[in-house]
């Protein structure tokens, strides 16, 4: 083949382009034109990386600040993986077995990802620079991501997000505002001794609350647990559906809050007397799993996994046993 004769592939390329704009009444000159003209991509210009970079902005002085907010920024990044993966699931039509353990298998590996990498948070910045840039951060707070307070909204029924000891006064059909209003995290953000929201729960409930009421209505039929039993409750495949399913509800409800926990307890520890003194919330009932018990998938679990929950976790990583 001549020079200057065009491969018979790339014709055939340019034939399926024309017919591509064609069926959008596009013209595919003025597309070759643009491609023509535009300048190479590349690597800082894709991800945008210069944007990226300038988006670390301390507070302090304090250089291990910067820990701190890059890794919470890396976290929600993380967040956002988890919930491009859960949509996908829940917009799927005719979802199959492959799919579904595919993208639950995605978030498990991001979830293990942010646990794996907590140890940045639990042993990678000085106690003393912490405690006292975290005092200009006031009233902000990771309980504020609202991209795990979607998650949870779309993994599970909201009625198993709800305070516990609310359980047996609610029912599962009862409304979505309803429910809401006894939604666990809210007593995390209320203080110690008057009972009173915080102003981080009030901040939060402001930006957030009818985005959440909106998102939990949206996915009460199409839910992770919802398309389990619609889809994969009789499925051949179904010991290892239900074992990536109850590794997702350990990951995200039992080793991830207890991460928090354990960093929470190298920097924060307080006795409950000083808690509610100074007007603040009492994590050390709020973090640990088996006070909350949100299990997303229940009916994978037996009563005395249920009972115990988030025991073994705690045995071994805070006592060492």
């Amino acid at each position: 083949m001549e020079k200057s004769e065009i491969d018979p592939k790339i014709l055939e390329q340019i034939k399926k382009l024309e017919m591509k704009y064609e069926v959008m009444g596009q013209d595919l000159s003025s597309y070759l034109d643009g491609l023509l003209y535009s300048d190479y991509l590349t690597y800082w210009d894709y991800i945008h990386l210069d944007t990226l970079l300038s988006l670390q902005n301390p507070k302090t002085g304090f250089e291990d600040e910067m820990i701190f907010i890059s890794y919470h920024q890396h976290t929600e990044l993380f967040f956002k993986l988890i919930l491009w993966e859960i949509r996908q699931i829940a917009d799927k039509e005719d979802i199959d077995e492959d799919y579904f353990l595919t993208k639950i298998e995605r978030i498990n590996r991001y979830f293990s990802i942010l646990e794996d990498s907590f140890s940045v948070m639990i042993d990678g910045m000085d106690r003393d620079q912490f405690l006292k840039f975290r005092m200009s951060l006031l009233p902000a707070s990771g309980f504020q991501s609202a991209q795990y307070r979607m998650i949870e909204l779309c993994s599970s029924d909201l009625y198993n997000l709800i305070e516990f000891d609310s359980r047996t006064e609610l029912q599962p059909d009862d409304s979505v505002g309803l429910l809401m209003e006894k939604i666990y995290w809210r007593r995390g953000a209320t203080e110690l001794a008057s009972g009173k929201k915080t102003l981080t729960l009030k901040q939060f409930e402001e930006k957030y609350l009818e985005e959440f009421i909106h998102l939990a209505g949206e996915y009460k039929g199409k839910n992770i647990l919802k398309v389990y039993q619609k889809h994969f409750k009789d499925s051949e495949r179904k010991e290892e559906i239900i074992a990536a399913l109850r590794q997702y509800d350990v990951q995200s409800n039992i080793s991830w809050p207890l991460s928090h926990y354990k960093s929470a307890v190298r920097y924060l520890h307080k006795d409950p007397d000083d808690i509610a003194a100074t007007g603040g919330t009492n994590w050390q009932k709020f973090l640990p799993p088996r006070f909350q018990k949100i299990i997303f998938f229940p009916e994978l679990w037996s009563d005395r996994e249920k009972e115990e929950w988030g025991k073994t976790w705690v045995v071994k990583e805070v006592f060492n046993k």
